[in-house]
């Protein structure tokens, strides 16, 4: 039986519908080496199995002001599953989007502060599979053991990623970002946050070169660091002076240097810790 209950807003009365399931979905897709999930309320959690097959399964849930809107959301927004080649695309569309170029993440029709469309999305992904995660709110990310490069973003939501090896990019707006390598980056890796805090944990025997920025908060590091000279960006010609404008990032290398590792925090505390 469906739950009602009435709020007040102000000096009037809305039916609240509440949270209701829809349909739990399952593919399996072969030959991968690419996942895109292009979401936008709802968590992503991702965990590497053997084998170039990957399992998909999104849940649905909606939650609307009235019986009405709820009907008309299952009939607005859409779930778009497909393969091309070697990657597997998810993509949530309804009204919320707006019809611009491939990639830019506008939106559309403003919704009610009473609407949501979640997808919850968990996928077996193969071990060495290349991963583009995006959603926006209500948007935990998490990966479990996976070797391949990684491009994720989120805006109301951690991200955690475990047991990795792979290099790539990690940035959310409000919540933390953890990692822990089980082989520490062979690339040029990324992580950000403005309102979380960044804990990263490398391997023993890690080289690398940090560049770091943080403006309410402290950096720590297990490891010991060399200061690198200030990375200047922009020069500009003033009669017979030339000046440099740094980027803000400090820059500190660790062992020997080598793959670049740029963290950049805002209102939290930045941790680099030894996982010995």
């Amino acid at each position: 039986m469906r739950s009602k209950s009435w709020l007040i807003v102000g000096a009037s009365f809305s039916l609240w519908v509440g949270a209701q399931p829809g349909q739990t979905v399952q593919k399996t897709f072969q030959g991968v080496r690419r996942i895109e999930v292009d979401n936008v309320w709802g968590s992503i959690h991702v965990t590497a199995s053997e084998g170039s097959e990957a399992v998909l399964i999104a849940r649905e849930a909606y939650r609307a002001g009235t019986a009405e809107d709820l009907a008309r959301m299952r009939q607005e927004v859409k779930l778009d599953l497909s393969q091309r080649d070697s990657a597997v695309r998810a993509y949530v569309d309804g009204p919320f989007r707006c019809n611009c170029r491939e990639g830019d993440r506008g939106w559309g029709r403003r919704r009610s502060r009473d609407e949501e469309a979640r997808y919850d999305f968990e996928i077996r992904a193969p071990r060495a599979a290349a991963l583009w995660l995006r959603t926006v709110n209500r948007g935990e990310i998490w990966v479990n053991g996976l070797d391949g490069e990684f491009d994720i973003e989120t805006v109301n939501g951690g991200i955690e990623l475990a047991s990795m090896s792979g290099s790539g990019h990690a940035k959310t707006v409000n919540g933390p970002v953890r990692a822990r390598f089980r082989e520490n980056p062979k690339g040029k890796t990324s992580f950000g946050s403005i309102n979380g805090e960044i804990d990263l944990v490398f391997r023993p025997g890690l080289s690398a070169d940090l560049r770091l920025k943080t403006f309410n908060g402290n950096i720590y590091s297990d490891f010991m660091v060399d200061a690198l000279p200030a990375r200047a960006i922009h020069t500009e010609r003033r009669g017979s002076k030339t000046i440099f404008r740094s980027d803000g990032y400090t820059g500190a290398r660790i062992g020997a240097g080598g793959p670049e590792i740029l963290i950049d925090g805002f209102n939290g505390d930045i941790r680099i810790r030894n996982g010995s």
